[in-house]
């Protein structure tokens, strides 16, 4: 399957394609990788494209160009009636009301509606995408403007139906913008740090679009969007045409507007001024040969002479201004600010992105009638209960509407009067019905009920989460693991990592059927109906999760044990090289310790290369936990080998001590000292003997 990316723009359009590793912008048959967005009908064919774009001049009332702003819009809208006057080609009202293009094509006036102008072009960026893929192309993404409405959309996904393609969604220009500016950064900061903020100014030729764009590693946020779709490069090309008209009114005497291939001449010639004045400041010149009744016109214009012109132009530039208040801060402290002219590169993007989706709707999106509605029975009015979607293309639907009726049993009346009268009674009794519950057996009954209790706030939980998220697989995934998982298993079916094709195309085609079921049935079904469908798909998601677990950590096990037995030979080594550190081991010991490293060692490089010839989308052959209990034997079994202390060497004792010099032991241990008559006797004894070697005078 092939899926390609159509940005299909007021001007010009353009084809991505996957290929090489990245996204690629196909060229078309003129080697150029921008397409005109313009058909042309002539009497003997019809042209797109580049080919149609040559003969905007010659064959003007029937070259169509600009048709996008006509989406989903009515003949009798005022915003089609401003407009009718400035076209070259003539507008009709078609039989359902809506907008269509009246041309000559094969010599027979037709009106086609603008869904089928569309899908003509859609059709040639078809054949340019098969063209550089050389396969079939079936499936596609087609970039919108933020601010297009339900209806705009819907005829949008009608043309591409039309071309013979499935639009698989339409994307926000604007996001488009932030995915190719986020998809390929390497510097962006981690989940759990502060996003970083960027603002992407979209100035197209017929529409103005600003976004504020918050990123983090795989994770992109739209935090505001504002936008002005009558506002673009257009207004400058028709204020720099409406000054050459009236300078060629008044220099050569010519009514540009009555001329419709004149006009369109001057248009083409302003636009290209418009290019060189934002490059230039000096006076440019404009020269058109035989611009009207063989009459050659020319001028010059200065940059800085139509800014007087141009003053409500510039004022209109405000949803920048207005985004900065709105988040308080101040254009220079946000960290870019980038200028994209609608060009579409990230469109191929199959796998689940957290992407918001800003949706537009006009006040009234639709009228929905919804019938056999009748009053209750007391004669107030009836609640209707409407279940609304947004798919993935931001089109609005009703699924659903059921009438709500509140009945009240006669049960219910009695205990809610005697609710009152018995609420004391049950707060007196509360304290000892606490104490006569502690029983030997009321533990059992304790564990009984927070089981319970745990299993009631868990399906609480599922429940809650599965209908606040439930518009994607990475959201489903919420429901069935917790948050710090979550990541973990976007990327890994993503990424197709740790899982079979065919095991992901089946998870993920049970996560759309209970998303089908949740909306459709699943509201008011029993609790084990619930768990029945939670337990489903846990049987498929469980092995995928536990694989991917074991693929995130078992390189950190192995790498443990790793430096655990390098740990343990630097000591063995140490050992027979006879450091002082551990000459004191037993050798038999430390002999056991290198045949316990050894055995490790063995089998921790067998698994290791069992394991890497082994894919990753089937049991692993070692277990995170095998290898922390291997880790864990060899500790036990080493470490208090190797930390044993070295044994205590007693001193020798001197047989004659010397006499110490200074104060006697009684006075250095006072606790020591005798008390009473042993004290008397002490002294009276020392005095004895140390008369024979006194000097008497």
């Amino acid at each position: 399957m092939s899926v390609v990316g159509f940005d299909v723009g007021f001007l010009s359009c353009y084809v991505a394609v996957a290929r090489a590793g990245g996204i690629e912008t196909v060229a078309n048959e003129y080697s150029d990788r921008s397409t005109p967005a313009c058909v042309s009908f002539g009497p003997r064919n019809r042209s797109i494209g580049a080919a149609a774009k040559s003969q905007v001049v010659t064959n003007c009332k029937n070259t169509v160009q600009g048709f996008k702003r006509f989406h989903g819009r009515a003949f009798s809208d005022p915003f089609v009636q401003n407009l009718k006057s400035s076209l070259v080609y003539d507008l009709s009202q078609m039989p359902s009301g809506m907008t269509g293009i009246k041309v000559m094509y094969l010599e027979e006036e037709k009106v086609f509606s603008i869904e089928q102008i569309t899908a003509m072009l859609l059709s040639k960026l078809k054949e340019t995408a098969e063209s550089a893929l050389k396969k079939p192309v079936a499936d596609c993404v087609i970039s919108v403007p933020c601010f297009y409405t339900d209806a705009e959309r819907r005829s949008v996904i009608d043309a591409a139906q039309i071309a013979g393609l499935n639009c698989l969604r339409l994307m926000n220009e604007t996001t488009a913008v932030a995915l190719a500016y986020g998809i390929y950064k390497q510097d962006l900061p981690a989940p759990e740090e502060k996003p970083r903020t960027v603002v992407f100014v979209d100035i197209g030729h017929s529409g103005y679009q600003v976004s504020v764009c918050a990123f983090n590693k795989g994770k992109l946020k739209i935090l505001a969007t504002a936008f002005d779709p009558e506002m673009g490069g257009k207004d400058f090309d028709e204020r720099l045409v409406r000054h050459f008209c009236e300078e060629f009114a008044v220099k050569y005497k010519l009514d540009v507007k009555s001329k419709p291939r004149a006009l369109v001449r001057l248009y083409q010639e302003c636009e290209k001024l418009k290019k060189l004045m934002s490059a230039n400041s000096s006076d440019l010149p404009l020269n058109i040969e035989c611009f009207m009744n063989d009459i050659d016109v020319s001028g010059k214009l200065n940059r800085a002479r139509p800014i007087y012109r141009l003053a409500d132009i510039i004022g209109r530039y405000e949803p920048v201004a207005d985004i900065s208040s709105f988040f308080s801060i101040h254009l220079p402290k946000v960290a870019n600010i980038l200028l994209f002219m609608a060009y579409f590169y990230c469109t191929v993007f199959v796998t689940i992105y957290s992407v918001c989706k800003n949706l537009h709707l006009n006040s009234h999106a639709g009228q929905y009638i919804i019938q056999k509605v009748v009053p209750q029975a007391s004669g107030e009015s009836s609640k209707v209960k409407v279940k609304v979607r947004v798919n993935i293309h931001g089109i609005f639907s009703v699924s659903s509407a059921s009438l709500v009726e509140v009945q009240k049993s006669e049960e219910e009346e009695e205990s809610m009067d005697t609710e009152q009268s018995t609420e004391k009674e049950n707060e007196s009794k509360m304290q000892v019905d606490q104490d006569e519950q502690k029983t030997p057996g009321a533990g059992e009954q304790e564990n009984g009920e927070k089981k319970a209790g745990t299993e009631e706030m868990e399906l609480s939980n599922i429940t809650q989460a599965i209908f606040l998220n439930i518009s994607a697989i990475a959201n489903v995934m919420l429901i069935l693991y917790n948050s710090s998982t979550n990541k973990k298993l976007i990327l890994m079916l993503s990424d197709s990592v740790c899982v079979f094709s065919q095991d992901r195309d089946a998870l993920s085609l049970k996560l759309e059927d209970t998303e089908v079921w949740l909306y459709e049935d699943g509201e008011d079904q029993p609790k084990q109906v619930y768990i029945d469908k939670l337990m489903e798909l846990k049987r498929l998601g469980q092995p995928i999760q536990e694989r991917y677990t074991e693929f995130e950590e078992r390189p950190k096990a192995f790498d443990d044990l790793g430096r655990l037995l390098q740990q343990y030979m630097k000591i063995v080594e140490a050992y027979k090289t006879k450091e002082e550190q551990y000459e004191h081991l037993d050798e038999a010991e430390v002999q056991k310790v290198d045949r316990m490293v050894n055995d490790v060692m063995i089998w921790m490089n067998s698994k290791m290369n069992q394991q890497s010839k082994q894919s990753l989308a089937v049991e692993p052959v070692v277990k995170t936990m095998e290898i922390q209990a291997k880790a864990q034997e060899l500790f036990s079994t080493c470490n208090p080998v190797v930390t044993k202390p070295k044994p205590k060497v007693d001193l020798p004792k001197e047989e004659n001590p010397s006499e110490p010099n200074g104060p006697v032991n009684t006075q250095e241990n006072p606790e020591a000292q005798p008390s009473g008559t042993e004290q008397a006797a002490a002294n009276s004894a020392d005095a004895t003997e140390a008369k024979p070697d006194m000097d008497l005078d």
